[in-house]
């Protein structure tokens, strides 16, 4: 599908980082191994957690285009910003979506980690 090959080019902006030490692709609902964040109605598995080389954890949700204004994107992003805020620098949470304002994926990526 398309979305697949989107999140592909995401991966791959993640794994070209030099700053990335590696990286899953985050399965919902495996218990032991996924990485969750609580919302009001469920649990929110972002698409892609990094473990950077200073230590700090990068969590990236990536939409493709038209989902990043809906109400189900808007809490996920919430409940991410407030992780990364929580979390006193440890820990980065980028909702990256294919172009945003004329950033690519690995532009933003770039200047999550950067900023963080």
């Amino acid at each position: 599908s398309g979305g697949q090959s989107e999140e592909f080019i995401c991966a791959r902006a993640i794994e070209a980082h030099p700053q990335v030490k590696y990286w899953v692709r985050n399965i919902e609902r495996q218990e032991k191994f996924s990485f969750w964040l609580p919302t009001s109605s469920d649990y929110f598995y972002p698409d892609f957690v990094a473990e950077l080389t200073d230590g700090r954890v990068l969590a990236v949700e990536y939409k493709g285009e038209p989902y990043k204004t809906n109400d189900d994107s808007r809490e996920k992003r919430q409940v991410g910003e407030q992780w990364e805020r929580a979390s006193k620098g440890r820990c980065l949470f980028l909702f990256a979506v294919k172009d945003d304002l004329g950033q690519t994926v690995q532009q933003q990526i770039a200047a999550k980690i950067r900023q963080g």
